[in-house]
Parts: C-alpha cells; structure tokens; sequence
C-alpha cells in the first residue's frame, strides 16, 4: 500500500509542477531574479499550495499518533550545520539560480521533452556519484 500511495503522490506532485509552470527553467529563473525583471507567479503557486496543505495538516496530520503507512515518523535528529552541509546548499543553490532547474521538478521535466532538464539529470546524478565518493573518502 506503501508504494501504491508514494507512487499516486508523486504523479500528483509532478503534474501540479507541470501545470504551474514550476518546470520551466525560464519562469524559475523569473521569479529567483528579484533584483532585475522578477515574475512573481510562482510565489502565487506556493502560496496557493500552503494554503491548501497549513488547514489539512493542522485539522488532520498534527493529530495522528503515527503515520498511515509506517509504525513511526521518521524524523532526523541530526542538528549540526557544518561545513559539509553549507558547500553542499550553497552549490544546490547556486546550480538552481544558474539553471532554474531543481531536483524535484526535474523529473516532471523529462517527460515535457526539455533537453537541459535531461543534460541536469546526467549532472545530477554524476554529482550524487562524485559526492558520494567524497564523503565515503573523507569518513
């Protein structure tokens, strides 16, 4: 059942950014371009996504003692900001700003026929490869 949902929640999840136009490289660089000619409608987006998710999840989800298809929330309890965890946002951040292509919309991408969003997710999983080589090396 576990996966049934995963997989209906990220189908929904991928057509809501394909029709919101949070695939488009060019609309998210839009609205990450606050000092030149900014377009706000994706704020618009998030915005109408919050207001959808805060009411459900304060009326519903805060209350359940446990989560639907688990025994228990998984929660990290890992709370360090180090110097791993800052190269590694700053580049997310950086790639995201020069692109206007992230991770989870990506996958949404690839089936709208948009090259770059292919050409990201050979970057992105060399990436995944290269870091994980670090981190295994530098442990």
């Amino acid at each position: 059942m576990f996966k049934f949902i995963s997989i209906v929640a990220g189908i929904l999840f991928g057509l809501g950014m394909a029709v919101s136009g949070m695939v488009d490289p060019v609309k998210v660089i839009g609205f990450l371009d606050v000092a030149g000619n900014w377009d706000p409608s994706l704020a618009f987006v998030m915005g109408g996504g919050l207001g959808v998710f805060l009411p459900v999840y304060f009326l519903v989800i805060k209350k359940q003692p446990k989560p639907i298809s688990a025994e228990t929330f998984s929660v990290s309890k890992n709370q360090l900001i180090d110097r791993r965890l800052l190269i590694g946002a700053g580049l997310f951040g950086i790639g995201w700003g020069l692109v206007g292509i992230c991770p989870g919309p990506v996958v949404s991408s690839l089936g709208a026929g948009n090259f770059q969003a292919w050409l990201f997710l050979v970057a992105m999983l060399a990436g995944f490869y290269i870091g994980g080589r670090v981190t295994r090396t530098s442990n």
